[in-house]
């Protein structure tokens, strides 16, 4: 369990490689659960530590993230959130968010971003006095969601609001994707020292069968090739032309999708 300023997150791994996160407010135990694709080690969690559940945050539709929807709303009675402009993809769904909108959760306030280009429709959380984002599948540790609906430019411009964030931002995604995502990251830039250092870690971290989320956001902007579209130096280190952002953000979404 992650403590924060004014959330305790809870970690859970299930499937091949998702993460669902449980959240608790510390002043008024009133808790969310993000993306629950299934239900069983959610309701063991809950059940075990004598909590209810009161909101589902869902960030888009797929069905790993919003499997779990319907028996957890009949169970607990639970309000389920999802994007406004998603609503009839999003099962159960209670609460209507839009970019710039805020929901509370006890005593802790999180904002609404509008994260388009892995899926139509996806949003992220942001617990601002926590520093910590729910993103689901549009930024991982080294990498960033397929585009499986939207297109080069919808997906740089909500990187560029996730880049934004502070950068000491804790960034919990919504798989395990990094030791993947690094030997990608690697055969671009295989003498980055940084880099390398990064990938000890997490080698180590997954021997143990550690979590390498959540990530830090100033470490992603520093390594993390989607992050780099508008970065000369970078697209000069990799052999690419330095074009718009949208079209750099491209070209190293294909070299990935084909790698």
């Amino acid at each position: 369990m992650y403590a924060l300023n004014m959330i305790y997150i809870e970690q859970i791994p299930v499937m091949n490689d998702n993460y669902i996160y449980i959240l608790v407010d510390k002043s008024t135990n009133q808790t969310a659960c993000v993306d629950p694709g299934v239900t069983s080690e959610v309701i063991n969690y809950l059940d075990n530590k004598n909590l209810g559940l009161n909101f589902i945050l869902n960030t888009h539709h797929h069905a790993d993230h919003i499997g779990g929807n319907i028996t957890l709303k009949k169970r607990y009675g639970c309000k389920v959130v999802g994007n406004k402009n998603d609503a009839d993809r999003i099962p159960g769904i209670d609460i209507f968010m839009e970019e710039g909108d805020q929901l509370s959760i006890g005593n802790s306030v999180c904002s609404i971003l509008e994260v388009s280009g892995h899926t139509n429709g996806h949003i992220s959380y942001f617990f601002e006095k926590d520093f910590a984002l729910f993103c689901g599948d549009t930024l991982f540790s080294l990498g960033c969601g397929r585009l499986f609906e939207g297109t080069p430019s919808q997906m740089v411009r909500s990187l560029k609001k996730i880049r934004s964030l502070p950068d000491d931002t804790k960034i919990y995604c919504a798989h395990e994707y990094t030791e993947a995502n690094s030997r990608f990251a690697n055969y671009l830039t295989p003498d980055d020292s940084l880099l390398k250092k990064k990938i000890i870690e997490i080698k180590e971290k997954r021997s143990r069968n550690i979590p390498t989320i959540p990530t830090i956001l100033s470490e992603e902007k520093k390594l993390n090739p989607f992050l780099r579209f508008d970065d000369k130096s970078y697209l000069d280190s990799i052999g690419m032309d330095f074009m718009s952002s949208s079209v750099n953000f491209g070209r190293i979404r294909k070299l990935k999708d084909q790698f």
